[in-house]
């Protein structure tokens, strides 16, 4: 598909995969927005964006937090109102908290994660559906997790949790909307060396970080999949470091490492 002149609403897109993925989309010529709850971060955002070679001018931000519904309406309203349309969303806000494990977490701390991770998602989703509906063309591209698609201690359960029912919301999208010409993809990465990793309740060290998935390999695998000609639909694609620390199990891997 040629993107030239599609639009492209992204969350989580004040750094991370987010960032990334909004910078190539600029690249292939999409007109971005970039949304995420910190202004100030977005605004850093978009001169890094640049630096790292998207278009003057072709990626705007909007302050938002996806766990606001009216919030989410009232942004992707806007967004839709100046620029026409939006073609491609990309779900990519997301967060784990330190405290992670059965025998340490909460239900605010569940909550919290849930709330941004699958409601924030479903939010947007929601937000832009009825767009893409009337145009009978739209790519949804949702951030899960390597965790949501191979189980492990690492990332506890409501990070688990979140990521398992973010795919299992892609494919109730496609199930649905496959017939109005839409399609989702569950996009699943192993460890990516992004600064959610700073959550953790052990930090990986640099050298750990260096053998990761790095943030522009997921910015050019949402672009790939955004660039599918419209009749492909890439329901899951799951992408690791060859040198994947979360195979090796609780034997060899300390607990939260």
């Amino acid at each position: 598909m040629v993107l030239q002149g599609k639009v492209a609403w992204i969350t989580g897109g004040g750094s991370g995969i987010g960032l990334a993925g909004a910078v190539e989309l600029a690249k292939s010529g999409c007109r971005v927005v970039i949304s995420g709850r910190d202004a100030a971060k977005l605004d850093a955002a978009l001169a890094q964006a640049e630096q790292l070679g998207a278009p003057t001018g072709v990626i705007s931000a909007a302050a938002l937090d996806v766990a606001n519904a009216a919030a989410v309406q009232r942004v992707a309203g806007e967004i839709q109102g100046e620029l026409g349309r939006v073609d491609i969303l990309v779900n990519s806000a997301g967060l784990n908290v330190k405290k992670r494990a059965w025998d340490e977490t909460d239900a605010a701390a569940f909550a919290h994660v849930v709330g941004v991770n699958l409601n924030g998602t479903t939010n947007c989703t929601l937000a832009v559906l009825a767009g893409m509906r009337e145009r009978r063309e739209g790519t949804v591209i949702n951030v899960a997790s390597f965790a949501g698609w191979h189980f492990g201690r690492l990332t506890g359960p409501a990070y688990t949790a979140s990521k398992a029912a973010v795919m299992a919301l892609t494919h109730s999208f496609n199930i649905e909307e496959c017939v109005h010409g839409l399609r989702a993809t569950a996009l699943c990465p192993g460890e990516v060396a992004t600064p959610i990793l700073n959550t953790r309740p052990i930090v990986p060290s640099e050298e750990d970080k260096a053998r990761m998935l790095q943030e522009v390999d997921m910015g050019r695998t949402i672009r790939f999949i955004a660039e599918m000609p419209a009749h492909v639909c890439i329901n899951e694609l799951v992408i690791s470091p060859v040198w994947n620390r979360i195979y090796p199990g609780a034997a060899e891997a300390p607990r939260n490492a």
